[in-house]
């Protein structure tokens, strides 16, 4: 498959799940509920990264993050030529789904981004439950480790590689349902960046650790699949 329409599915899959996740917090009406509903947004998460798996594995190999992106790198499964492409893909498909939910939340009366959090991540102050940076960075850390090795070990061999949706949605899901209190569920620096990049101010200043935890459970996940030669298939 050339480089060009792998490209185009890694923005579609990753457009599609930013715009389903988010949109279980910023198009829900309820004020009081807005950005707290746990199970929804977790279930949300889960399933578009099932749907979008099943849709589009056997073309771009379904990452939709770059910390996933990284973590086949480290592990020796993807070029390294193609990694910047990807990841700017990926940012590129998560401002669109963050652009369409965008337009889709402001038709709804009195809906203003400085009072929706838009599915954005923080800490501190802006955390769910107002957790410290050093908590959220572990958690972000953490759940993105195990989603990233996850889809390196399913994609280990053709009969796992069959499974790999529903169980990748499924430990989306899992993850989500841990982070979401912790930071509303971050765990994919260009999931992060949508969103962030329409509610400004709070969000953009701490992008940053949305960036940094992932990623680096992503190269730790790429690492230790080299470290345990049978999670490799």
């Amino acid at each position: 498959m050339k480089l060009c329409e792998r490209l185009l599915v890694e923005a579609a899959g990753t457009a599609w799940l930013v715009f389903v996740g988010c949109a279980s917090t910023a198009l829900n009406a309820g004020a009081l509920e807005q950005g707290w509903n746990v199970f929804e947004m977790a279930a949300a998460f889960g399933l578009a990264q099932a749907v979008a798996a099943y849709a589009c594995g056997r073309t771009s190999s379904a990452h939709f993050n770059p910390a996933v992106t990284i973590g086949y790198v480290i592990a020796g499964r993807f070029r390294t030529r193609d990694v910047a492409p990807y990841i700017v893909a990926q940012n590129v498909g998560a401002l669109v789904g963050a652009a369409l939910l965008a337009a889709v939340a402001s038709g709804r009366s009195g809906f203003a981004f400085a009072i929706s959090d838009f599915g954005s991540n923080g800490y501190g102050g802006h955390s769910p439950c107002e957790f410290a940076p050093a908590a959220v960075f572990a958690v972000e850390l953490m759940m993105t480790f195990a989603f990233a090795l996850l889809h390196l070990v399913m994609s280990a061999s053709p009969q796992r590689r069959g499974a790999a949706p529903a169980a990748l949605g499924a430990c989306l899901a899992a993850a989500y349902l841990v982070a979401i209190p912790v930071s509303n569920g971050g765990m994919n620096p260009a999931r992060s960046t949508g969103p962030a990049l329409f509610v400004g101010d709070w969000a953009l200043d701490q992008l940053w650790l949305f960036w940094a935890a992932p990623m680096l459970g992503g190269i730790a996940a790429g690492f230790f699949l080299r470290i345990v030669p049978r999670c490799r298939g």
